[in-house]
């Protein structure tokens, strides 16, 4: 079934934000993006994300990582076996799982990335393959490990008929840009595609009102539209040295932790506001590498839907700024169909990323695939 010129796959993705678990169905060819289908949203509880919180920036064998896998694997099986059963019912057969795990701690230029959930417990658990650990083969050649998305935008670019370069900017937990020319003949040709992390983007935000006020995010950007911007702090922020950086680059979730730090001396909505301008300006400045202007800016991540960073990067930008929704697609479920588009290409035998999107010395395909009956013994199982 898997050699099937056109595969349904479901992607799942657990993002920086720890906001939940995203799925979304797709059919592919592993190149062209044929057939949207249906999507679907697990939160974590409260509980849930108090524990992925605790095993941040931890490695395996790390105090409270087994407990972080158990609530990744717990909540993937649980919103995944609700699909697989309405494609019992009457969807398509979904013939592949992509898997990608909740990032706990990314050390590119240690050589190691660390992604909770075990592929091997959910192709067991919902009788499956599954495509998994997309990263390490990436930093083993000696990528960055990240960003993951920017083949599925190549595809995405096409999809929507985009005939000059453009940039599709995920704000999530870090912002991440990627210029695609979509008359490239495919994404990894030479000048197809330029992919880095831009910054801190949701994630300072979402841990600052989570920490003042007992919320998980910011919601609407209203925090940020009753504060005013320190600029100075602003100003020396984009001093750090990552900014200097050449691309491909890419950026662990807590690699400008400090940031709290930094507007403890704010009310609640300066400090919202500081830290929604920090991550336009971050995206402003990442813009600077990109190889020719793109015609337009199109907007996935939680971010799209905080009008105050919307009109900062609209403010700060050259070009259009927009949804991605403008364009026909879906900002919440843009990374699960990634992974989904990704497994289709793992299964196949076509890279997944490449020098211009990791830095990686040449194009290669990472992920491992992990059939029913070759493991047993979860924390899903249980």
């Amino acid at each position: 079934m898997l050699k099937e010129e056109r595969i349904w796959a479901v992607g799942a993705m657990s993002g920086t934000s720890l906001d939940g678990v995203d799925a979304a169905c797709l059919l592919s060819d592993g190149h062209e993006i044929i057939e949207f289908g249906e999507s679907a949203y697990r939160p974590y509880g409260a509980d849930e994300r108090a524990v992925l919180r605790a095993a941040l920036g931890r490695w395996p064998g790390d105090a409270g990582v087994e407990a972080a896998a158990e609530v990744v694997e717990l909540a993937h099986a649980e919103l995944l076996s609700g699909m697989l059963e309405r494609e019992r019912a009457d969807g398509p057969a979904l013939a592949l799982i992509g898997f990608h795990g909740q990032t706990l701690a990314h050390d590119p230029a240690g050589g190691r990335t660390h992604q909770a959930g075990d592929g091997r417990v959910l192709a067991e658990v919902l009788e499956r393959p599954v495509v998994w650990d997309f990263r390490s083969s990436d930093i083993e050649m000696g990528g960055q490990g990240a960003p993951l998305a920017p083949f599925f935008h190549f595809a995405c670019a096409r999809w929507i008929g985009a005939g000059e370069p453009l940039v599709f900017l995920n704000l999530g937990g870090v912002g991440n840009l990627t210029w695609v020319d979509p008359r490239a003949p495919a994404p990894e040709a030479e000048g197809a595609l330029l992919a880095f992390d831009t910054g801190p983007a949701n994630a300072p935000i979402d841990d600052l009102v989570q920490a003042r006020l007992g919320r998980p995010m910011d919601e609407g950007g209203a925090l940020a539209a009753a504060g005013t911007v320190d600029g100075a702090m602003m100003e020396r922020f984009l001093e750090h040295g990552f900014f200097c950086k050449v691309p491909p680059k890419s950026l662990d979730r807590d690699t400008f932790a400090r940031l709290l730090d930094d507007v403890s001396e704010l009310s609640d909505a300066d400090a919202a506001a500081t830290l929604a301008a920090i991550a336009a300006a971050s995206v402003v400045r990442g813009m600077e590498h990109c190889p020719a202007p793109p015609k337009r800016v199109l907007v996935s991540g939680g971010g799209r839907k905080n009008p105050v960073l919307m009109a900062m990067l609209e403010a700060g930008l050259d070009c259009p700024v927009a949804p991605v929704e403008a364009v026909g697609l879906d900002g919440d479920m843009l990374e699960a169909q990634a992974f989904a588009h990704l497994a289709v290409r793992v299964v196949k035998g076509l890279p997944t990323s490449c020098p211009g999107t990791t830095g990686v010395a040449a194009p290669v395909g990472g992920g491992r695939v992990s059939r029913p009956g070759a493991f047993a013994g979860s924390a899903a199982q249980r």
